[in-house]
């Protein structure tokens, strides 16, 4: 079992991974969501798909027009989160290489 984190950096690095994560999971359901357009993103438990998502898939969409009639704005969400997350708290992201160097000067 893993301990828990005792940095204040290390804390970041865990909940940033976890928001980003979540946040990914979130536009894969939204994916899966532009399968079924009759289905009202307002009502019942899909709000808690839409609530988090839905302001950065506004914007994007005026931008990035349907292709084939299909949205495909939440792709390119979970692309730029991926990416974001792999820069940040991948193997070689920026806060990973800042607790390794904490790690070692301590």
């Amino acid at each position: 079992m893993t301990a828990l984190p005792t940095s204040p950096l290390a804390w970041g690095h865990l909940l940033l991974g976890l928001l980003l994560a979540l946040w990914t999971l979130l536009f894969l359901f939204r994916i899966v969501l532009t399968w079924y357009p009759q289905l009202d993103l307002q009502k019942g438990a899909l709000r808690v798909i839409a609530w988090p998502t839905e302001p950065l898939l506004g914007p994007t969409r005026r931008l990035i027009q349907p292709i084939g009639g299909v949205d495909v704005t939440p792709v390119v969400w979970v692309g730029l989160i991926s990416l974001l997350r792999e820069l940040l708290v991948g193997q070689q992201g920026l806060l990973t290489q800042l607790m390794q160097r904490a790690l070692t000067v301590a």
